[in-house]
């Protein structure tokens, strides 16, 4: 279970000294009596945390050196800022499978402003025409620049700078993401074909599962460097944690950072050592029994929607997943974002792609974050990697 503090008088009165009027008690915390009585003759509310609190503003670093300089000498001026570094745009977006995933990640690329031009394609007879005519039409309520364009052929990809393939067959229930490897391996290899000789500098992402089973494949078929091919599953398997252990706390999302590692499967190894709740362990908020319960929820988060769904998978999820890879790639976010990569002895793993942290560019891979984690994180790690093998016939 979470440990807790005693809240003794002492506490108490240092609040009032320090001009509170109330106490927050967080799950775990034990209350003397003597404290509650001399919360009740100073005034002090002792309510049951945690709280909610607005977040608070801060200045960035430049601003805040501006602001100190003044207070220093009024008459000192700043300098006339430079240009500022402006997230870039891609020249052209193609998208393999115009389904729930691929049609939700157009969407959400033109109202991103990421792109010049967006293309769709998809075997079905007219579906990536029609969800490119609907995004057209859209923007002429939202303003999107981006033109959207949809065809049946991968001739389509031509000159993309990054190809999304989100083709193939979907789960039903019952069905593990392993069970699509024969199937969709053959919609990898069709694709990877087409980049290969179309679109020769293209990033691709992989959203096709089994996810990074997939990622091999695409590696191998197309013969690009592993900067080049990347896959989507980390982001939306941290999604997924940050939630669990939102609900779990009764907190914000935006209260809790985490990430998951490992493969996108049932070996997959949320980090629960370097999860925060308000910056703090979880162990603060929650009991052992309840962080299971959130480690278990990332990792059969996809096969619930799978469940409720009776035919196809999850879209909404996986698409702003992928559309943070993107972000990450033109520059409108920085920092490290867990992300499917051929490791190279990083983490102790060669020779296999696994969700890790990575910093990714306009190139795609930058370079793999190593972090500190526990042995039992790490020797998970090194289990999904075996696995990932055996499915492959690598090992």
């Amino acid at each position: 279970m979470a440990t807790g503090r005693v809240i003794g008088s002492e506490l108490i009165e240092d609040a009032r000294q320090r001009g509170r009027i109330t106490f927050e008690l967080l799950p775990g915390d034990i209350v003397t009596a003597l404290a509650r009585e001399t919360a009740a003759r100073l005034g002090i509310t002792l309510v049951d945390g945690p709280v909610e609190k607005p977040a608070v503003a801060r200045a960035d670093g430049v601003t805040a050196m501006r602001r100190a300089l003044h207070r220093r000498s009024p008459k000192w001026r700043a300098p006339r800022p430079g240009a500022m570094p402006r997230a870039g745009r891609f020249s052209r977006l193609a998208l393999v499978g115009a389904g729930g995933v691929g049609a939700n990640i157009a969407h959400l690329a033109a109202m991103a402003d990421m792109a010049d031009e967006i293309a769709l394609i998809d075997i079905a007879p007219g579906v990536a025409a029609a969800a490119a005519l609907d995004l057209n039409h859209a923007s002429g309520i939202t303003g999107a620049r981006a033109r959207c364009s949809g065809g049946e052929t991968l001739d389509m990809v031509a000159g993309a700078d990054v190809v999304v393939v989100t083709a193939g067959r979907a789960r039903t229930p019952g069905m593990t993401r392993a069970d699509l490897i024969g199937v969709n391996r053959r919609v990898i290899h069709a694709s990877a074909d087409a980049i290969r000789t179309l679109a020769p500098g293209a990033i691709v992402i992989v959203v096709t599962n089994p996810l990074d089973e997939m990622t091999v494949e695409m590696l191998r078929a197309t013969g690009f460097a592993r900067e080049r091919v990347l896959g989507m599953a980390g982001t939306l398997d941290s999604a997924r944690f940050r939630n669990a252990l939102a609900m779990a706390a009764g907190v914000s999302p935006a209260d809790v950072t985490a990430i998951a590692l490992g493969s996108h499967g049932d070996e997959m190894a949320p980090i629960t050592s370097l999860a925060r709740i308000k910056g703090r362990a979880l162990e603060r908020f929650l009991g052992a029994d309840q962080i299971d319960a959130c480690v278990r929820d990332a990792v059969t988060g996809g096969g619930q929607v799978v469940a409720l769904k009776k035919s196809g998978s999850a879209t909404i999820a996986p698409a702003h997943a992928t559309v943070e890879l993107l972000d990450h790639i033109r520059g409108a976010r920085t920092g490290p974002v867990p992300v499917s990569v051929m490791l190279k002895g990083e983490f102790g793993v060669s020779d296999v792609v696994l969700g890790v942290p990575a910093h990714l560019g306009r190139q795609g891979l930058v370079s793999v974050q190593e972090l500190r984690l526990t042995a039992a994180e790490t020797a998970m790690l090194a289990a999904a990697a075996e696995a990932i093998r055996g499915r492959l016939g690598l090992a």
